[in-house]
């Protein structure tokens, strides 16, 4: 059990046992793992805060879920026929924010392919071994659905192409981040971590200690680096070991590259770090999967996003840092990475 959990979490949290002062409450939302850890406040105003945490967590995961029933199956249902359909005013607001992120990577980060993601078997929560079918996936590329040609007029949202199927997987996370954080915060908490799996947030500090995490190796059950993560800012990873299935050993990954409508398997792993801003989190979420998919070229994607800190693992295995990263990391063990000055 302790052997999968660290292979499902791509950053982990590497906390002290000291029970008097940290408080803490795990769950299972968003299809994984989720930990609030609270440090230094009263054990009532911990815990109520994280229950308010938790439920707007399953609020999120009911509204937003992109196969089972929700205010985003409905739209999607709508766009196909072809249909304008009214939205709350909560998810006019994020398609708006997501289309504009959509734009800074050239739609490489593209919420608008949620057919492809069907097709190849990720609208689920187990993963079939088998390939999609090349007709079928042929006709979803043919009618290059992005969300350009999404439109937002207040609450009524339509689009231009009847294949935009919305899917906000590597968006609701980071948002469900930075939720939290206005809740705890709300809340009286000043110090506390949120994970979701692999996607945390830090409030504060850790007894005046800047709170650690571990970032985990892809292709072994352990962090290969400790991270320093200091008030509001966010660290994401977008790898190719958490969802993913083989065939014929050859892996195949969540992480659809829009263009090709493959996954991306230039990089077995990308984490970003995002200093403290008001939307840290979702611009982590966001970012690490557009650097993920543009392998080689990741720098630049980098400087699109307006990100400094950032750690690579490529389809060797070979460990690349911004020279930002490299300040806040403790490698472990024998790791050994290159520093890049891009």
């Amino acid at each position: 059990m302790r052997r999968l959990w660290l292979a499902l979490c791509a950053v982990l949290i590497l906390t002290a046992c000291d029970r008097e002062r940290l408080w803490q409450q795990e769950a299972f939302v968003f299809g994984t793992r989720v930990e609030l850890s609270v440090w230094g406040a009263d054990a009532d105003a911990a815990q109520a805060a994280m229950n308010a945490v938790l439920r707007e967590f399953d609020r999120l995961h009911g509204a937003y879920h992109a196969w089972q029933p929700s205010e985003l199956t409905a739209l999607n249902a709508a766009l196909a026929r072809g249909e304008a359909a009214e939205v709350s005013a909560e998810l006019a607001a994020l398609l708006a924010d997501a289309k504009a992120l959509a734009a800074l990577g050239d739609n490489s980060f593209n919420p608008a392919i949620g057919q492809l993601i069907a097709l190849w078997g990720f609208h689920g929560e187990h993963f079939p071994a088998r390939l999609p079918d090349p007709a079928a996936l042929r006709a979803v590329l043919a009618r290059a659905p992005d969300m350009a040609a999404l439109h937002i007029d207040g609450r009524v949202v339509r689009s231009d192409n009847p294949a935009v199927q919305l899917d906000l997987g590597a968006y609701a996370k980071g948002y469900a981040l930075d939720r939290a954080a206005a809740l705890l915060r709300a809340g009286g908490i000043a110090n506390a971590l949120i994970n979701i799996g692999g996607n945390v947030m830090a409030l504060g500090s850790k007894g005046g200690q800047a709170w650690q995490v571990g970032i985990q190796h892809p292709r072994a059950p352990q962090p290969l680096a400790a991270l320093s993560l200091y008030d509001g800012e966010a660290v994401a990873t977008s790898g190719d070991y958490q969802r993913y299935f083989e065939v014929d050993g050859q892996r195949y990954s969540h992480l659809l590259d829009p263009r090709r409508g493959m996954p991306a398997q230039a990089s077995q792993a990308v984490t970003v770090l995002v200093t403290a801003r008001p939307d840290a989190g979702v611009r982590s979420d966001v970012a690490s999967t557009p650097l993920f998919i543009a392998g080689d070229a990741w720098p630049a994607m980098a400087r699109r996003y307006a990100v400094d800190a950032v750690l690579r693992v490529d389809a060797a295995g070979r460990i690349s840092v911004t020279r930002a990263m490299s300040a806040r990391l403790r490698l472990l063990g024998d790791t050994v990475v290159e520093i890049r000055a891009d």
